[in-house]
């Protein structure tokens, strides 16, 4: 870490500050703050937004478990977060992902895996659509409108939002990620034990 975490308990007594980190511990519930927190926390204002923005699309949008965090983990994998990746990873094979397919959405380049791969780790074309989706605003920003129009075919206007809010929320968090080193992990790689 690049900055040393906050305290926790935060040392704070201003009645406003700790009204966020309640905030905060009251969403993380019932696990205690994660060293993101403990980042954030020097802000307190920061923390707040953040929290309030990721408990939104964390828990309150209308994508499945797998599409959301297929999505995630895939930001993590483009930006090199294994931080991130090591949290969302396996929420994904919790959400119903096989961890053969995760293995896939390691990828470097989609682009070298085959219709026969996906088929076999048994990725849907929809989920797929989600990781070219992902891939494109991480890597390049503007979308091309094939891979567009491929995810329109599966999601509703209200789920094509959500997706792209969650991917763009979470481009955020692992830049702050790998930008402060938090959780220590951002260099270990994919396939260190941790993940």
């Amino acid at each position: 870490m690049r900055v040393p975490y906050t305290p926790d308990p935060p040392t704070t007594t201003d009645p406003a500050e700790l009204e966020i980190v309640d905030r905060i511990r009251a969403r993380r519930a019932p696990r205690p703050l994660q060293p993101l927190d403990l980042a954030l926390l020097h802000s307190p204002v920061v923390a707040d937004g953040w929290n309030s923005f990721l408990g939104a699309v964390r828990t309150k949008t209308t994508l499945s478990d797998a599409v959301r965090e297929l999505a995630i983990s895939r930001v993590a994998v483009c930006n090199r977060a294994w931080y991130e990746w090591g949290h969302h990873a396996p929420l994904a094979v919790k959400g119903g992902v096989s961890p053969a397919a995760m293995e896939l959405v390691k990828a470097e380049d989609l682009a070298t895996v085959t219709a026969a791969q996906r088929a076999e780790v048994g990725l849907s074309d929809q989920e797929w659509a989600v990781l070219r989706l992902t891939d494109e605003m991480t890597r390049k920003v503007s979308v091309a409108d094939e891979t567009f129009a491929e995810a329109r075919k599966y999601f509703s206007d209200k789920e094509v939002v959500e997706i792209v809010a969650t991917v763009s929320c979470y481009n955020c968090v692992s830049r702050f990620l790998v930008a402060l080193d938090v959780g220590e992990r951002n260099a270990t790689g994919p396939n260190d034990p941790l993940h």
